[in-house]
């Protein structure tokens, strides 16, 4: 597999001119309208929240560094029924939003985007946006368990989707805006220019990635960072302590660490599409409805312990400082999973990169402080652990190491656990490649009807004539100088429909089909004894053993024929008939093998 630079070095150079300035507009422009959508969201999320929370349920939650916009604080008693009831009235409004004007806004929003990608020729409409907008600030601000780069995301991708429609690019065009929006919004609201701008050429496969989309996504994603932290500052979301790795033996503890997230990944998943599938969708009620359900089923989590609503950030913000016991640590970890089943899985309207942030720092909180316990002189400081657990998890359920390590880095603005990060999310990816939360994800460009053009001509450039050349292939050809009367003998007694004409020295002088000949044997004419076959014989289209399937199909195209002679390279003699089924079997095989991973 080529190297990621190698990769990127080939997109620059295969990149025209006179795209470029078309790509530093049009990422600038989906750059500054993803920055506002992330602002306009961050603010409307944050004082939402505080107005359901603070004023009416009584209960601060709490909040990560970096995020603390609303700094009001007010003096109520806790009404533990209204947190319990507050999921649920988020999910019913929520619900009757998305199913009354954008159904397809339902769930976490990037595997729309993915949806868009690979099947709709990067399609998005309109109204999505500010649908998915609308509804997940409610989710959230309400207690509803999700992630608010699902909407931000969509926000984005949404409006490049519009300027591709409004510009009229073409669908190969259009998905690339597509991406440049995700990593805009991911960009702003994570305050991660190279982790957004990765992640979203990274999550469309769980074995490749989009780097065509590299050059506008990078642009739109630092413009969004610029715009959204020139009003909220750069500061990264979590405040973090200097963490140091020192010890080489802590590599044991957080390569358990890894093995740990694979497993409870692949639960997670299980669990998130199990309640979707088994339960909410069976439930025999309108659509508009469940989310309430799911969120009556939260806010009965959120009575054991309301650190589960939410999107978390500030949960994680105390275990990072180690502020947060073991056994509640170990204990959210599956009230998360349940919560954000419930409230996503019902319907309802967010992300789940948040909250498998979540649970994967909760993770590591509990490795980290078991280890320390254990080995207090190798293991100082199991803060890190809760940083490299976050990236370990999602790595691990989303199939994208490289850019959950990035985002996880830009959010602590630490690159310090970078060797663990690596690592540990390739152990957890290792063990989980076969699922994913995101069931529009593929496995690869091959896999992608968005790239099923490409994939075509780059496998059949892939193979040659040799490939699949078989000397059994043989036709006895025609003599140039055979009467029509003596081919109409040869033609009854062969089930061959195409024919090679040689001359006298064995050289190929042309080609003969069945539908040529019938104009001339099926009626009688006193022709039949004075034209020879080179009189009728087309023209001599070859292919030779060195030709790829590409130029070979080419020929077979342009000439019309099933069946094309095979020549020698050098001294023009013919050696076999390649049949056009041959070619298409071949294709066709080496995709299965592709697709497979043989």
């Amino acid at each position: 597999m080529e190297a990621f630079s190698d990769k990127i070095a080939k997109i620059f150079g295969r990149l025209k001119t006179e795209d470029i300035p078309k790509w530093i507009l049009f990422g600038s422009i989906i750059g500054v309208v993803s920055a506002i959508g992330a602002i306009l969201f961050f603010y409307g999320l944050s004082w939402l929240k505080f107005f359901l929370f603070d004023i009416l349920g009584g209960f601060s939650m709490p909040e990560a560094a970096g995020e603390r916009l609303v700094t009001l604080h007010v003096e109520n008693s806790p009404r533990p029924w209204v947190l319990f009831l507050l999921p649920a009235v988020g999910g019913l409004i929520s619900g009757l939003i998305v199913y009354t004007f954008a159904p397809e806004a339902e769930g976490h929003g990037i595997d729309a985007m993915l949806d868009a990608f690979h099947n709709k020729e990067g399609q998005i409409r309109g109204r999505v946006p500010f649908v998915k907008a609308i509804a997940s600030i409610i989710t959230l601000a309400s207690g509803g368990s999700a992630g608010r780069e699902g909407p931000i995301a969509q926000i984005g991708a949404g409006f490049g989707s519009w300027v591709g429609r409004v510009f009229r690019l073409s669908p190969k065009e259009r998905r690339l805006l597509l991406l440049a929006g995700t990593a805009g919004g991911l960009g702003a609201i994570f305050r991660a220019p190279l982790g957004g701008a990765i992640t979203s050429i990274e999550i469309l496969y769980k074995e490749d990635l989009e780097t065509e989309a590299i050059i506008p996504c990078i642009i739109s994603s630092v413009m969004a960072y610029i715009i959204f932290t020139h009003v909220f500052g750069h500061q990264p979301i979590f405040d973090t302590p200097v963490f140091e790795f020192t010890n080489p033996l802590e590599m044991i503890f957080y390569t358990i660490l890894g093995l740990i997230c694979a497993p409870l990944g692949i639960l997670y998943i299980k669990l998130f599409y199990g309640c979707r599938d088994r339960i909410f969708k069976k439930i025999p009620i309108k659509p508009h409805y469940v989310p309430a359900i799911g969120g009556l089923g939260v806010g009965l989590l959120g009575l054991l312990t309301p650190t589960i609503l939410g999107g978390g950030y500030g949960v994680i913000q105390k275990a990072i400082f180690s502020e947060l016991g073991i056994g509640i640590m170990a204990a959210i970890v599956l009230l998360k999973m349940l919560a954000t089943a419930f409230t996503i899985g019902s319907g309802g309207s967010g992300g789940v990169f948040g909250p498998s942030l979540f649970i994967g720092g909760m993770i590591g909180g509990v490795v980290g402080h078991v280890a320390h316990q254990i080995a207090p002189g190798v293991v100082t400081d199991p803060g890190a652990f809760v940083l490299v657990g976050m990236a370990s998890f999602f790595a691990g359920v989303a199939n994208a190491p490289i850019g959950a390590l990035l985002m996880v880095s830009e959010m602590t603005g630490s690159y310090s656990l970078l060797p663990q990060l690596m690592l540990i999310s390739c152990i957890a990816l290792l063990f989980s490649r076969k699922w994913s939360i995101y069931e529009n994800q593929v496995k690869n460009k091959f896999s992608s009807p968005a790239h099923i053009g490409d994939a075509t001509i780059n496998v059949m450039k892939g193979l040659y004539v040799r490939d699949i050349f078989r000397p059994d292939s043989y036709i006895v050809p025609l003599p140039e100088d055979l009467r029509l009367r003596q081919l109409a003998g040869v033609v009854a007694h062969s089930k061959e429909s195409f024919f090679p004409v040689v001359n006298k020295d064995f050289k190929l002088v042309g080609v003969l089909s069945l539908r040529v000949i019938r104009k001339y044997l099926f009626k009688e004419s006193p022709l039949h004894d004075l034209l020879v076959v080179r009189d009728i014989a087309g023209e001599p289209i070859t292919v030779k053993l060195d030709d790829n399937l590409f130029a070979a199909l080419s020929q077979f195209l342009s000439s019309g024929y099933g069946e094309l002679p095979i020549v020698d390279s050098e001294d023009g003699a013919m050696l076999g008939v390649l049949n056009l089924t041959e070619v298409f079997s071949a294709y066709h095989k080496e995709i299965s093998r592709l697709k497979g991973g043989g």
